[in-house]
């Protein structure tokens, strides 16, 4: 398995890393056992970094991490949590929370939930508006200090967060969508984490799985995510859908799968990206693991960008409400 550095000061984790929210939130039931199934088999293929928020399923998602995790070894294995989303009894969210008190807080139930002594990479999962994000990495690197953490990421904010957050203390990578169909942070976002030495670990490389060559429309179930989202409402998913045929005909002639494709291009942007693929079962972690025998050339990367220019999709990446929201959105004046 290749490896890559999440920045100047980060670890050195595998080539592609496991995103484990589907695994128990957002994209309707999953099977417990194919999860953990699907967990042993990415680590057994090398994978070492394993993605979690401690709200993905309430605290789910973290308790099944440190099932399919006993008897293996920590060492040389990384787990990124995300943390600050506030949720109620009926798994709707109720806002963010990153003040100091409640990062120790949150960090104390993780470590509990994860059956762990430290965790790798602690982020918050988005700019809490009421608390300037110096409080915030600072309490984490109190964390740091204590034992308890070893790294700081960032997840979906912009540049100017960015700088103010890595002058406190050095930010390993910032989680934040990026694909085929996902490219904002090619404006402003990638050449600050470029300038100050910090990596992208990418998620979306699928866009939910809508270029994944699999998803249809009737593949979406009462509790999926998915029905929220712009780009798959009426409108535009056709619209959508139509790229996917551009991408499946580039795919035969590079000789793997659309999925394998658009995760090879994330890959390709560069050393310091980390796609990171929301695998719930065995048969897609392994088709996942296939992009990175996968050689684009030239003429493949020229189709992609002919296929796929800035803003191609319909539609935007998360529902209006969502979107004011996050600081990634904002554009330099």
């Amino acid at each position: 398995m290749e490896k890559r550095k999440l920045g100047s000061t980060g670890p050195e984790v595998s080539a592609i890393g496991l995103g484990c929210m589907g695994m128990s939130d957002f994209y309707g039931p999953a099977d417990r056992n194919e999860s953990i199934a699907t967990i042993h088999a990415a680590l057994d293929a090398g994978i070492t970094l394993l993605d979690t928020g401690d709200f993905y399923g309430i605290g789910h998602n973290e308790m099944l991490i440190a099932e399919a995790l006993a008897g293996r070894s920590r060492d040389n294995l990384q787990i990124s949590v995300k943390f600050g989303a506030l949720r109620d009894p009926n798994r709707g969210f109720l806002g963010y929370d990153s003040r100091p008190v409640a990062v120790k807080n949150f960090a104390a139930y993780s470590l509990q939930r994860l059956r762990t002594d430290h965790i790798d990479i602690y982020r918050p999962a988005r700019l809490d508006p009421s608390v300037p994000i110096e409080e915030t990495v600072g309490a984490i690197a109190d964390l740091i200090k204590a034992g308890h953490v070893r790294h700081i990421g960032l997840s979906e904010v912009g540049s100017e967060t960015i700088r103010r957050a890595h002058a406190v203390h050095p930010i390993a990578d910032l989680q934040i969508e990026y694909s085929l169909v996902a490219r904002g942070i090619e404006d402003d976002i990638l050449k600050t984490c470029r300038e100050l030495g910090i990596s992208i670990t990418a998620y979306g490389v699928l866009a939910r799985g809508l270029i994944s060559g699999h998803w249809s429309k009737e593949h979406s179930g009462p509790q999926d995510f998915r029905l929220l989202s712009p780009r798959f409402q009426a409108g535009n998913i056709d619209t959508n859908l139509a790229l996917v045929d551009s991408l499946r005909a580039i795919a035969k002639d590079v000789g793997a799968s659309p999925a394998q494709v658009a995760i090879a291009w994330v890959a390709a942007q560069g050393k310091d990206i980390v796609p990171l693929v929301g695998a719930r079962r065995r048969d897609r972690l392994t088709e996942a693991l296939g992009a990175l025998e996968v050689k684009l050339t030239d003429a493949h990367l020229a189709a992609l960008a002919n296929a796929f220019p800035p803003g191609v999709a319909a539609g935007g990446r998360y529902p209006e409400e969502h979107l004011k929201h996050m600081d990634s959105e904002k554009r330099a004046s």
